[in-house]
């Protein structure tokens, strides 16, 4: 394989190329990464052994040709050993490159053959502590206040409108105490699935405190009325014997309620509309 005549070394890289396509573990790939290892090493072996024109490469000689070319006389060197500041004349590497030029189609990058310049270590620059422990705490301090008030605030909403819902409620039964109101005719809003939502949720607390009731009616479909007008004689229902259940509504159930009950207009009006609404009244 290391005989400059045999081309061993370049079909088993050719079939490692083919056999690495096929490569999906990682312990496959480990083994192709150590196969390139191995034929690198070999690769270098096999360059050292070649011959140009029937010689081997030998670097002493090589110095010594480019010493020539630099145009230094061995001889006179020697002779000249103790003088200091080296025996490279001042344009022995300019030769090297104008000769090296005619070999190269574009100019060689520019780099130190030593490394770069000496450089002093940075300074460290020193940390300025900034004085914000003041102002953390008492932004510790106020968060559990502005907490307490959003919750507050957030409670007092619900319970607005749960009561708002209620007169909306007891209204409709005052005006016609006869006629039953369906369910999905009292909470859906037709604009809005949002509004939708939310007036089911406000509705869930008076379910839950006896104050409406939701029941089927002759085609098992659910009505809602208020407690407050029950009839002399009707079962009264104490909490003990009220029922919650859990009821989802998707986006898609919502539209096809609206198709079917013909649902045009939200019997519960929005809260700004309300609030709008009772001032124009005062």
């Amino acid at each position: 394989m290391l005989s400059s005549k045999s081309n061993r070394l370049t079909e088993a890289l050719e079939e490692a190329n083919k056999l690495f396509e096929k490569v999906c573990r990682a312990r496959e790939a480990a083994l192709d990464a150590q196969f390139l290892v191995l034929a690198s090493n070999l690769g270098k072996e096999k360059a050292n052994e070649l011959h140009s024109e029937m010689t081997s490469f030998d670097a002493a000689t090589f110095a010594e040709d480019l010493l020539t070319l630099m145009g230094i006389n061995r001889i006179e060197v020697e002779e000249n050993d103790s003088e200091p500041g080296g025996f490279l004349p001042r344009d022995a590497w300019q030769k090297v490159g104008e000769e090296a030029l005619k070999y190269f189609r574009r100019a060689p990058t520019f780099h130190y053959m030593l490394g770069s310049f000496k450089s002093d270590p940075p300074v460290a620059k020193q940390r300025i502590e900034r004085q914000k422990k003041a102002s953390k705490g008492e932004a510790k301090q106020m968060m559990p206040a502005q907490l307490n008030q959003m919750e507050e605030s957030h409670d007092e909403t619900t319970e607005k409108e749960v009561e708002r819902i209620l007169g909306i409620l007891n209204t409709l039964f005052e005006n016609d105490p006869e006629t039953p109101i369906s369910f999905f005719d009292f909470v859906i809003d037709p604009n809005s699935f949002a509004r939708t939502v939310e007036n089911m949720f406000h509705v869930s607390f008076l379910i839950r405190d006896g104050l409406a009731e939701i029941r089927l009616d002759d085609d098992k479909l659910p009505i809602i009325e208020s407690t407050k007008f029950r009839r002399v004689g009707e079962e009264n229902r104490g909490p003990g014997a009220r029922k919650q259940v859990v009821m989802s509504l998707t986006q898609e159930e919502w539209k096809e309620i609206i198709e079917v009950f013909e649902i045009r207009e939200a019997m519960i009006s929005p809260p700004f509309q309300s609030t709008e609404e009772e001032m124009e009244t005062e």
